[in-house]
């Protein structure tokens, strides 16, 4: 009779991020102003305006009244956008704008929290249109963003479907860890607001990343952790420096035969390189002699050493004319002059 055995596996986790501050340097919806101008979607008013919110989100956070205003103002921008366009406009420009504002510490997270076998999951406020994208960027497994209502013209409409901001990011989370099996008392979540509070007091292991005022207060209150990312890095820069591969030894070896000219004399005749070789190598030779004589001569340095102008004269035209450079072997040795 065989016996009913019950398979227990331990738990799955996930950690959960927050995008705007938390992972990247800037407000995510903010960075892509320029661009959505470019394509004709805002104007130049508009550009500046979204300028100014992204200095004060810089500045010192935003807190829920900003937040509300923001939204307000956002949902009345994008009213009309064809949301194809949107996302072919934030496909060409994601590497150029969210790549280099990727904090080195957050990615380095990420792939710790993948290695340990946890789930990513970004949890933004932004529009799903740009966070999913730089999800897929950064390597998530899940996205948990701000959702549009889109017409039958393919166009915003203005209205927001589902808004991930404060008490609805912890109704996500717990959500999905209903959905997935995760065990919230193991899981983790990162954020840099004191609106996502909520999220962070729902899971065991919470983190506050370049908090705000009022974030920074109440982690120190509840002893949460506080980190401090400030190295935006490209996630190519990430990856280890390849070096060039070490020469082949037959290129070095050719190298060195062009320094030094070989020699030939003991080579055997049909190994040997023809005539013509041996006579070019014969030649460099000897113009190697007439080269050192002259520099000598113009250092001076016979006149330095005390021989006379015979000598050195003597010694210049014996290296500038060697006899036996060019000189055939089937020739008598000319008479000298007495």
């Amino acid at each position: 009779m065989l016996s009913v055995v019950e398979n227990c596996f331990s738990p799955r986790t996930a950690a959960f991020f927050d995008l705007d501050k938390t992972v990247i340097a800037k407000s995510s919806t903010l960075t892509f102003s320029k661009s959505f101008y470019q394509g004709g979607l805002i104007n130049r008013r508009a550009v500046l305006r979204t300028a100014y919110t992204q200095f004060v989100f810089m500045a010192g956070g935003a807190d829920h009244e900003q937040m509300e205003k923001m939204r307000a103002y956002l949902s009345a921008l994008c009213k009309g956008w064809n949301v194809q366009q949107v996302r072919e406009i934030v496909a060409e420009t994601l590497h150029d704008l969210i790549d280099p504002i990727i904090y080195d510490e957050a990615a380095t997270l990420i792939e710790e929290h993948h290695t340990a076998g946890r789930d990513v999951v970004i949890v933004s406020t932004s529009g799903a249109e740009v966070v999913e994208p730089i999800g897929e960027l950064l390597g998530a497994d899940r996205v948990v963003a701000t959702r549009m209502v889109v017409g039958d013209d393919g166009c915003f409409t203005g209205e927001i479907e589902y808004y991930a901001y404060g008490p609805t990011k912890a109704e996500a989370v717990k959500a999905l860890a209903e959905s997935e099996g995760y065990d919230l008392a193991r899981c983790y979540a990162y954020s840099d607001s004191v609106t996502d509070v909520p999220m962070l007091e729902s899971v065991g292991h919470p983190h506050a990343v370049n908090p705000d005022r009022a974030l920074r207060r109440e982690a120190t209150l509840r002893e949460w952790p506080i980190l401090v990312f400030n190295r935006p890095v490209r996630l190519k820069q990430r990856l280890p420096a390849f070096s060039m591969p070490a020469p082949p030894s037959w290129r070095r070896q050719r190298s060195e035969r062009r320094r030094s000219p070989p020699d030939w004399s003991g080579t055997p005749a049909a190994d040997a390189p023809p005539q013509r070789c041996r006579d070019r190598a014969r030649r460099s030779n000897a113009t190697e002699k007439p080269r050192a004589a002259r520099k000598e001569w113009r250092q001076g340095s016979g006149r330095r050493a005390g021989k006379s102008g015979d000598q050195v004269g003597g010694a210049l035209k014996a290296a500038l004319f060697p006899t036996s450079a060019y000189r055939s072997t089937d020739q008598p040795d000319s008479p000298s002059i007495e």
